[in-house]
């Protein structure tokens, strides 16, 4: 496929900053949007906005007709059984916030144990330890070595009778790494404990089948896969979201109310309590059908080629440090030049128009286990180029050569 052609579907991608061309190297981050969602979200505001669910008028029909053919496209894209496995909230984090405080708050007691990895996102550890700390419960953590991957070889001494959800990220924002989530679904299961996997940095790299992962909840957001900000996806297994109570209460996630007694609604709208955001499932509908016609073996192919090349390219600066060097990578890579802090280097590269990613990435514990307060990290997408690239040298030999000493 044409990567200029590409280009042209994304419409930020042709501004410049700072009177220089944009080069934007921060998708982990957030990705850009091709022209069709920007349309698709004009439409919608334009020409039928309105209530969903509730109205009998043609732009409510119109309306509640387009958000629900999003949660199809949805369930098609990541492999799911039924459309009402597919529950809309805020994004990541707010998928996993449900989890926790609707399943975890009814399943988990004192003395249990909930099973993270070293190298999560802080919106999976947080929610965690919410619960953990109401319940009295245990938060264990599957420890990484200094290439950035899970030290697997003691996960089954770290499952137990005990451990009622292991909850990992599929690939790491921080450090790109792939982790190996068959082998964890498959022995977390096997010791009678459930299964959350944070998709956020997966969903737009890799193809996914939450039936043939086995997974119970598979959480990830819109706004890394071209879609628009405050939509996100819940994907859980029938059985279980059936057993679960209701995240929040209001509009739409009743079958009935009463003074004395409320009756929820069924799947997915026990979940969707109020006026979801419309637009944003029509958007992340928009994106899906995008990423479907560029296709995940161009996809995977680009992405690899700019990984590997970058990676290279690093490696040839004197000084630069990769955090992150596990042998299943995506196409993000952490580092540091030796003696800068990222912050500055960053700042820098901002004033040449390069857009990239400084600090702890929402991951301290990764961080503190490296000794070190962040990093510079870039994070490619398909519509990235080598050219790209070329210019991140070039504006990394200037920081080296402003910042140093």
């Amino acid at each position: 496929m044409n990567i200029d052609k590409i280009r042209k579907d994304f419409p930020l991608l042709s501004q410049n900053i700072n009177g220089k061309d944009l080069i934007y190297l921060d998708s982990a981050a957030t990705t850009q949007k091709p022209r069709v969602v920007v349309d698709a979200i004009a439409q919608y505001y334009s020409e039928y906005n309105s209530n969903i669910h509730r109205g009998v008028h043609s732009l409510s029909q119109k309306a509640t007709n387009e958000f629900e053919n999003a949660r199809e496209v949805v369930q098609q894209f990541i492999g799911a059984e039924h459309p009402h496995e597919i529950i809309f909230t805020s994004g990541t984090t707010g998928s996993i916030n449900l989890v926790a405080a609707t399943w975890g708050r009814q399943n988990i007691s004192a003395g249990d144990e909930v099973l993270i990895s070293a190298m999560e996102h802080h919106s999976n550890i947080v929610p965690w330890q919410l619960i953990c700390d109401e319940k009295g419960a245990h938060l264990k953590t599957i420890p990484m070595n200094e290439m950035g991957e899970l030290e697997l070889r003691g996960l089954d001494s770290l499952l137990s009778h005990k451990t009622k959800i292991v909850a990992l990220s599929h690939i790491s924002n921080s450090l790109g790494t792939i982790n190996p989530i068959r082998k964890v679904i498959k022995q977390a299961h096997n010791n009678g404990a459930l299964v959350l996997i944070d998709g956020a940095q997966s969903v737009a790299h890799t193809p996914i089948d939450v039936v043939d992962l086995g997974a119970d909840f598979f959480a990830f957001s819109g706004h890394k896969l071209f879609g628009p900000t405050g939509i996100g996806v819940l994907y859980g297994k029938e059985s279980v979201l059936n057993d679960m109570p209701p995240y929040k209460g209001g509009g739409n996630m009743i079958k009935s109310v009463t003074f004395e007694k409320t009756i929820y609604n069924d799947l997915p709208h026990k979940f969707e309590a109020g006026t979801p955001n419309i637009v944003g499932g029509i958007g992340l509908s928009s994106a899906i059908e995008y990423v479907k016609d560029i296709g995940f073996d161009f996809i995977t192919d680009q992405e690899t080629k700019l990984k590997t090349a970058a990676t290279e390219m690093l490696k040839s600066i004197p000084g630069v440090r990769i955090f992150g060097e596990a042998d299943q990578k995506a196409s993000v890579i952490s580092f540091n030049l030796e003696g800068l802090h990222p912050f500055d280097v960053g700042t820098i590269l901002d004033q040449l128009g390069i857009a990239v990613r400084t600090g702890h990435h929402c991951t301290q514990p990764v961080m503190d286990f490296f000794q070190i307060p962040g990093t510079v990290r870039v994070s490619f997408s398909f519509y990235n180029n080598m050219e790209d690239i070329a210019a991140l040298k070039r504006g990394l030999m200037k920081a080296k050569s402003m910042l140093s000493v």
